[in-house]
């Protein structure tokens, strides 16, 4: 069972991604905000991360830059889930590591697992 990551501070939009996640059998842990999100990192060791970058605590941006610079955990692929759509956000977070940048408003939560799902198979 592929163990998923979520990490989002919108506690409704948290529901509907741990709901279907569930329902597509995937283990999700979940975190309200970026320093939580680290800790159950190191607690869960997920094979994917979905990070939302407006967080509260420590941002999306920041998360991410930790999550990379750790050798345990360069490799998990994180897609950033959230709705900064500039282009110097985009290019900000695909520079730090990010496999994919989405846009919420962009993407169901069924696109999103499928992209989940077509990145942990190339793992």
């Amino acid at each position: 069972m592929n163990k998923v990551l979520i990490v989002e501070d919108d506690p409704f939009l948290a529901d509907i991604y741990i709901t279907k996640f569930t329902q597509e059998g995937f283990n999700v842990r979940m975190a309200g905000d970026g320093e939580t999100g680290l800790q159950k990192l190191e607690e869960e060791k997920p094979e994917i991360i979905l990070l939302d970058i407006i967080l509260p605590r420590m941002d999306g941006f920041a998360v991410l830059k930790k999550i990379k610079e750790d050798p345990k955990f360069k490799d998990i692929p994180v897609l950033l889930l959230t709705n900064l759509g500039q282009k110097e956000e985009i290019e900000r977070g695909l520079k730090l590591g990010a496999s994919q940048y989405l846009i919420k408003a962009h993407h169901s939560p069924k696109e999103v697992i499928e992209l989940v799902k077509k990145t942990l198979a190339k793992k």
